[in-house]
């Protein structure tokens, strides 16, 4: 799947439609291979990416759970720690 779809489902607050989109955008072209279509393939390309962010949507709206919804702050934090275990933090160089 593509790295860069992010869970949207569970969050405080909830997910935007910008968000859905996003990820249904990545979606399609991690499905057709294409960063940009060509013209002959726009008009496809767009009717998939709206069906799927409509669907997403449909499904996260649909789906219950018991948990409390996590906080976007503290889970943004995680990930940068994540990153920073997973790549080094970056040393800052100085000219001087």
């Amino acid at each position: 799947m593509c790295r860069s779809i992010k869970t949207l489902y569970n969050f405080e607050p909830p997910a935007t439609e910008q968000e859905i989109r996003a990820a249904a955008l990545q979606f399609v072209r991690k499905l057709s291979g294409f960063s940009v279509p060509s013209r002959a393939n726009e008009q496809a390309f767009e009717r998939a990416v709206d069906e799927v962010a409509t669907t997403a949507a449909r499904l996260i709206d649909s789906l219950v759970t018991t948990a409390e919804p996590r906080d976007r702050a503290v889970e943004a934090e995680r990930a940068k720690a994540r990153s920073a275990l997973r790549f080094g933090t970056p040393t800052s160089t100085s000219n001087a």
